[in-house]
């Protein structure tokens, strides 16, 4: 069994990626109940076990099993390319309660009672885990999303390289082992069967953190999406900043020698004052240095401004 989207020209050129604060919120929740399964995540669920222990999960437990199918209007499509968490949980709690029932029937959940619950009054389910899912972030991901952030943003960039230079074929070559490219139509391999057009804005892909190692796929009448395990998750918990000789700390300064041995992949400021953990401000300075002196260099993709290291900088730091 299979989703099976095709591709006419037009829908190439409108295919786009973003992430989704509630889309890492709600995949947490099968990594919460399955921490075997997940264990890349270990350092966050010993960090927020005991938060959430006061919360009442249940009925999103009985809304988000394990594996399979999960009622789309808690994870739609982002809308923006860098949707904020407040703004997608209002999308949430104006789901067309008629919308809710419908999609929440089809989950094979492990708490039909709680399942009933929902679908006996959908709006008031509806405002129910909209508030839980608030309290949820507030506990559980909040603190934790500028990391989150940092990996997601790392990946897009990536890929959006990717896809500026090899095509759309190289972009869906590594991204999952279920995921194909043939031609002009894409094939992932799911517990049940798609076929069609690309439809509306084109195809949305929406790297994660929490869904991994899994995809996960959204289909009409919703935008077509489909959300694949983020590039570098298994560093997402790594504290401190990379490791860098203390030869080229000596040359260049253990901070600028820091940020040099970081771009590995191209970053922009404000996610590698994240991973720093130093101000925009102070990594502006460093780069400013580091790209008069011929070691990284500007790239602009769409709005953002990207830094990467030049071939000298390369050299330095493998030689280091």
């Amino acid at each position: 069994m299979s989703i099976e989207w095709w591709f006419a020209p037009g829908d190439v050129a409108r295919l786009r990626f973003a992430f989704s604060p509630l889309w890492e919120l709600v995949s947490s929740l099968r990594v919460l109940r399955q921490p075997g399964r997940h264990s890349v995540h270990l350092p966050w669920l010993r960090a927020v076990r005991p938060r959430v222990a006061g919360l009442d999960l249940a009925e999103l437990y009985a809304l988000v099993p394990m594996r399979g199918y999960l009622p789309d209007f808690l994870t739609p499509p982002p809308d923006t390319t860098l949707p904020d968490f407040a703004a997608e949980l209002e999308r949430v709690r104006h789901t067309r309660p008629e919308t809710a029932r419908e999609e929440a029937a089809h989950v094979r959940s492990p708490d039909p009672e709680a399942q009933r619950r929902f679908a006996d009054d959908p709006e008031a389910g509806i405002r129910r885990v909209s508030d839980t899912l608030w309290n949820l972030w507030t506990v559980a991901m909040e603190e934790f999303w500028p990391q989150v952030y940092g990996v997601l943003e790392a990946d897009v960039m990536r890929r959006s390289r990717i896809l500026a230079t090899g095509g759309v074929q190289a972009v869906f070559t590594d991204l999952h082992d279920s995921v194909t490219w043939h031609g002009d139509r894409l094939v992932t391999a799911k517990e049940w069967n798609h076929s069609g057009p690309i439809t509306g804005d084109g195809l949305l892909l929406v790297p994660s953190a929490f869904h991994w190692p899994d995809v996960a796929v959204v289909c009409e009448p919703y935008q077509p999406l489909l959300c694949y395990p983020a590039h570098g998750v298994g560093t997402l918990w790594t504290t401190g900043r990379p490791c860098t000789s203390g030869g080229l700390s000596a040359l260049i300064g253990r901070t600028r020698a820091g940020i040099l041995t970081a771009l590995e992949e191209p970053a922009s400021t404000s996610g590698l004052a994240r991973r720093m953990d130093l101000t925009p401000g102070a990594v502006s300075q460093h780069l400013t240095v580091l790209s008069g002196g011929g070691l990284v260099a500007r790239q602009r993709m769409g709005r953002e401004v990207l830094y990467r290291r030049t071939s000298m900088g390369d050299a330095l730091v493998s030689g280091a």
